[in-house]
């Protein structure tokens, strides 16, 4: 029986990607015709996979589809697999959103550079191998997947080869980019040496029960592979040197698109491959992780110069959320994380663009030469400030809703499990939240506000298509914060139900009753609840901001009279009016990038000389750390199973 026509939807989404970067080297020479394809393209993808909402979303079902003939010779699946739950479709969507978005800001931003087909060919191979990742179901397909990611990401890093660092970035992450996916390689062959499949299904099915050494080397060689893809700590300075050099449409791919990548490798081998989540240890290493994650990263972050590498480290530290809250292996938990990671992609995607407004207009991204660019650029600024506040954690913007969640999280996992250490966890999340405040008060002083140097006064707002593809994701994150029921009932909740459900997963590849055959001990599809502690009103926070911007906008109008003589109509002159400078001229100070913080740098001064010392910027230290991770992942895993 042939499959219904939407179920070739996942696999046409990708193959739409490849054939636009294939008809882009064809045809791409005319500007019209490389726009046009590129846009029908992300546009196609985008479709079809928002077609599925409904059917695999809110009616649960899981789409199974096999590019040829299955075959099960000797009782093992061979064939390339395509498989579709809430999961994959959940970061499918959050992919074709973010190269979407990307796409569109590309046409202006990228007009005036060169080699701007190659550009277009590598956006698409990029985005095409986010995508076959997260929707195949086939262990070597999604390495083959990650390899086009990672080179394609390569090149796009080094596209703008002449400025300051792009080559040195891409240098680097090739180096231990290609270690972590070697990781992956090698562990996928030993699993296959062991299982004589590499069908990720049949896998989840024989691997669980049966963890031999190899089989848990194989476990820390995919764990560290993907986290490289994610770029949690250790890996945290490839996302600093990589965005920092690429153009800003890729920057929101790398960490809106390309991160989830490895987050989605991560909560797949896990929960599905190895089914190792119910194990404390593992739960304590990956919430562990995601906390270091995210308190090393923002401390990172308050210590930047340049505005592309500050809003690295933030995506990280982001990302650090989104490990904390998938590693407490609870459904509240894994929504969180999952409505965090889509919060992530639109909030953090915002910011680059808004970055890259920037450096377009000015030609720089140095916190210390800007300043005062509301001015020339209030459109940008205003969305800018939708970014910045929804990172931050402030409602009613989706960052404080999904943040809101995780705290919810961490602490019912505290008070089940009795352990002290899931409020430790709780406290850093809400000092990580606080810092990244600080740090776009910052950036909105040192970029936006303050003194507009005289070298920018000739700054202009950036075109209409730029400003509309930044307004369609600040668009999300007020909407996305203003209902987070729907969110959770339509998106996020669906997502979290299927990581519980291995079982349908298994049998919907293999046929009904496939992984009780097989399986020593069977997985049961958990009873899976949503319980929320507290409650926030996202309407009410609205009107509370509403009120506070009118009480603003009146003084600030107020404040723009003199005080004047009734009578006279003349200025009043009496002293009591003058403000007091004690005795010195009255000249503005600009409060710079390195200096807004400095108290709170002196007095950890020696943690931030220690971190220097330890981000030397050099490859083979990198190299060294990953490493490191992976002799302290193969230890954990041999002393754990």
């Amino acid at each position: 029986m042939s499959p219904a026509f939407y179920q070739h939807f996942p696999v046409l989404s990708i193959m739409v990607l490849f054939l636009g970067a294939f008809l882009i080297v064809m045809f791409g020479g005319n500007k019209t015709a490389r726009k046009i394809i590129a846009f029908l393209s992300v546009s196609a993808s985008l479709v079809m996979l928002c077609s599925l909402i409904q059917r695999v979303m809110v009616n649960g079902e899981i789409i199974a589809y096999w590019l040829g003939n299955r075959s099960m010779a000797g009782g093992y699946a061979i064939g390339i697999a395509i498989e579709v739950d809430a999961l994959s479709l959940f970061f499918g969507l959050l992919v074709a959103t973010a190269v979407f978005v990307a796409c569109i800001y590309s046409f202006k931003y990228m007009e005036h550079d060169d080699n701007v087909r190659e550009y277009y060919t590598l956006f698409l191979m990029l985005s095409g191998g986010v995508m076959g990742l997260v929707l195949s179901g086939d262990l070597f397909n999604m390495f083959i997947m990650v390899e086009i990611l990672t080179f394609a990401a390569v090149a796009l890093t080094a596209f703008r080869n002449r400025a300051n660092g792009a080559l040195e970035a891409a240098f680097k992450y090739l180096g231990v980019g290609s270690m972590g996916s070697t990781c992956i390689l090698v562990g996928a062959v030993m699993l296959y040496t062991q299982a004589h499949t590499l069908n990720f299904a049949q896998l989840s099915a024989l691997i669980p029960g049966h963890m031999g050494t190899s089989t848990k080397l194989a476990f820390a060689l995919l764990l560290v592979g993907f986290s490289t893809k994610a770029f949690i700590v250790p890996f945290h300075p490839l996302a600093a040197d990589a965005h920092g050099a690429a153009p800003a449409s890729i920057s929101v791919l790398i960490s809106g698109v390309l991160t989830k990548s490895g987050l989605y490798g991560i909560i797949r081998i896990c929960y599905f491959l190895f089914q190792s989540m119910e194990l404390g240890a593992m739960q304590t290493l990956l919430v562990t992780i995601g906390s270091i994650s995210m308190f090393v990263c923002v401390t990172m972050a308050l210590a930047q110069h340049d505005f592309k590498r500050l809003l690295a480290f933030h995506s990280i530290s982001q990302i650090g959320y989104v490990l904390t809250a998938a590693g407490l292996c609870t459904a509240v938990g894994m929504s969180a994380g999952l409505y965090h990671a889509m919060n992530h992609t639109l909030f953090k995607g915002l910011l680059f663009l808004a970055a890259g407004a920037v450096l377009m207009q000015t030609g720089t991204t140095d916190l210390g030469k800007l300043g005062g660019l509301s001015k020339k650029m209030p459109h940008t600024t205003v969305l800018f400030l939708i970014g910045a506040a929804s990172i931050s954690g402030l409602p009613p913007f989706n960052g404080f809703a999904s943040k809101w969640s995780i705290y919810q999280a961490c602490y019912l996992k505290a008070v089940e499990s009795g352990h002290f250490g899931y409020l430790i966890v709780t406290v850093i999340a809400l000092v990580t939240s606080i810092l990244t405040l600080a740090s776009f008060v910052k950036v909105s002083q040192s970029v936006f506000f303050g003194q507009l140097p005289k070298e920018l006064e000739d700054v202009k707002e950036v075109p209409f298509g730029m400003r509309f593809a930044m307004g369609i994701f600040a668009l999300l994150c007020v909407v996305t914060g203003l209902f987070p029921g729907l969110v959770n009932h339509y998106l996020t909740e669906p997502a979290a139900s299927a990581v519980f459900h291995v079982g349908d997963y298994i049998n919907t590849m293999l046929g009904s009753g496939y992984a009780e055959s097989v399986m020593a001990t069977a997985p049961v599809n958990q009873t899976v609840t949503f319980v929320q502690v507290g409650c926030w009103s996202p309407v009410a926070w609205l009107c509370i901001m509403l009120i506070a911007l009118l009480a603003v906008t009146i003084a600030a109008i107020a404040g723009k009279y003199d005080r004047v003589s009734v009578s006279t109509g003349n200025e009043v002159t009496d002293s009591k009016y003058d403000l007091f400078f004690g005795g010195e001229k009255s000249v503005y100070s600009q409060v710079g990038s390195g200096d807004l913080f400095w108290g709170f740098k002196h007095n950890w001064r020696h943690y931030f000389d220690f971190m220097h010392e330890l981000h030397s910027g050099v490859v083979n230290d990198y190299a060294l750390w990953a490493v490191v991770a992976l002799t302290i992942a193969t230890v954990f895993m041999l002393i754990v199973f």
